[in-house]
């Protein structure tokens, strides 16, 4: 028996698994994340040391509740949250707090770099606030200092393994945009013409290459695993599009985590809008993440006054009751949209609430609310290949809720399988070092090997005209308050009346309260 050091550094938690050849996890261990610091600026930073001390804490657990496994690791395969940038100086030491996943700052930068930048480079439309290479050219622009001390940008996940081996790495899957960017077109080089050097790039691998043996003298527990090797491993969409078996052709994939990603993969690379294309190494996914998912859930209980640390019990409860005859419509912008709108200043809104709506209502609402920006999304994809996906691998926290399960595959209109592991990023980083290490011919058979299914939901056709009919009203929903928006965001940004009247409002607050 063979056995890994799999690991998923998530947008709220860090979960780590000692997992064996067939797939079995036999020790698993997780903790709450470091809580981004998030600003009315659209700031959001994490210290990267924070996932340092993650990555210790729980060996530490692992190592205490399985210590004959932990001693029998033969290598470790870290996966993480992509669109978050570490700036490293030449020593090593970084820089500033990591840019993560959700800041904004760089949304006016972005859109000076497009008009510059023109239309000439295929990468340039791509440019927007979550883009690498506008988060360095707000860097260069606003911490010039910070700026002229940067040898190296690494995701989180190459963070870690920077950490444990010492060497600088990254895939070209997770760094897929920025060496789009750094790609010449003709004269045309987005890197050089935003005054980024190159050199700041990492040496890439191929997620299952080895980035080197984990070097001595770590703190315990990872002491024990020096020498082992460490695989590069991937992001953790890639990841757990693995662990869900849904690497092959003519696949959807959709993983419900804090945030949400759906994407197609195809053999060939396709273009729609706003959705991204990426290599992934011998086969192309089109789609790509959201701001939504189960944060959006654990903000409705929260609002109700539910528990939301058990988020799954409580959305339970509330779609066991009964329902309103007249649907709300829900859109699930809460943050702001990524794919495929790439849209900081979008916003949610309830449209359709009578007297009679509770919180079942809510609840479905907001499920359906993301269903229909998946189908979005799969409709995208799915006419720039061609042709319809073959099922909808689900994987993540809301795989576990069949009625969630259901609606995807209503809305949607392809089957919705959800497959057996509940956490498809560990298996998918297990899968990643068991194919490095040899044990299988191929990633394709290590996966082959590695994954089963638990349930298929296929679409129930007498919901489809319903359904249909509330998708349609969702667009139009959409194209009617995205203006209006916009126009809260910016009064908010530029201190406005609106603004004020907030403000206005939480002093008489903090007044009561006194």
């Amino acid at each position: 028996m063979s056995i890994v050091l799999a690991c998923d550094l998530g947008g709220t938690s860090f979960r780590a698994a000692l997992v064996d050849d067939t797939g079995a996890v036999r020790a698993q261990h997780a903790i709450a994340g470091p809580v981004s610091r998030d600003d009315r600026s659209g700031a959001s930073e994490i210290e990267p040391d924070a996932w340092w001390s993650l990555l210790v804490e729980t060996c530490a657990g692992l190592a205490a509740e399985a210590p004959a496994l932990f001693e029998a690791i033969e290598a470790v395969a870290i996966c993480g949250v992509t669109r978050t940038q570490i700036f490293l100086d030449r020593d090593g030491n970084s820089l500033r707090p990591a840019m993560t996943w959700k800041d904004t700052r760089a949304d006016a930068c972005a859109a000076r770099l497009r008009e510059r930048l023109g239309t000439a480079h295929p990468e340039s439309a791509a440019v927007n606030a979550f883009h690498p290479l506008a988060r360095l050219a707000w860097l260069r622009e606003q911490e010039p200092e910070v700026f002229g001390r940067l040898a190296c940008l690494l995701e989180p996940k190459d963070y870690l393994n920077f950490r444990l081996t010492g060497r600088r790495a990254s895939d070209r899957v997770s760094l897929a945009r920025l060496l789009a960017a750094a790609s010449p077109h003709g004269s045309h080089d987005l890197l050089a013409a935003a005054g980024i050097p190159v050199t700041i790039l990492p040496e890439m691998l191929e997620p299952w290459e080895q980035v080197a043996p984990v070097q001595p003298g770590l703190p315990a527990p990872l002491d024990r695993l020096a020498g082992k090797p460490v695989f590069c491993a991937s992001n953790d969409t890639w990841a757990a599009v693995v662990g869900l078996g849904a690497m092959r052709d003519g696949f959807a994939y959709n993983i419900s985590g804090t945030t949400e990603v759906l994407g197609v993969v195809g053999r060939e690379p396709a273009r729609a809008e706003g959705l991204l294309t990426v290599d992934w190494r011998g086969l192309f996914q089109l789609g790509g993440p959201s701001q939504t998912g189960a944060d959006t859930v654990s903000w409705l209980l929260a609002l109700l006054g539910r528990d939301d640390s058990a988020v799954g019990q409580e959305i339970d409860a509330l779609l066991a009751a009964p329902r309103q005859p007249q649907p709300l419509l829900f859109l699930p912008y809460l943050q702001g949209e990524r794919v495929p709108y790439w849209d900081p200043s979008l916003r949610s809104a309830l449209v359709g609430l009578n007297r009679r709506h509770g919180p079942t209502d809510l609840a479905f609402a907001v499920l359906e609310g993301v269903a229909c920006l998946n189908r979005i999304v799969l409709e995208r994809a799915e006419a720039a290949i061609g042709r319809a996906a073959t099922e909808i691998r689900f994987g993540g926290g809301a795989a576990a809720n069949p009625v969630w399960s259901q609606i995807k595959a209503d809305l949607c209109g392809r089957p919705v399988v959800v497959a057996a592991s509940r956490e498809p990023g560990l298996l998918g980083a297990a899968i990643i070092a068991f194919a490095g290490l040899g044990r299988f011919a191929s990633l394709a058979d290590a996966q082959q090997a590695l994954v089963s299914v638990a349930r298929r939901f296929e679409p129930d056709q007498a919901r489809k005209p319903a359904y249909d009919a509330l998708y349609t009203l969702f667009r139009r929903a959409e194209d009617a308050l995205a203006p209006i928006s916009r126009d809260l965001v910016a009064a908010a940004q530029n201190g406005g009346t609106l603004a004020d009247l907030a403000r206005h409002a939480s002093a008489i607050a903090s007044l009561h309260a006194d």
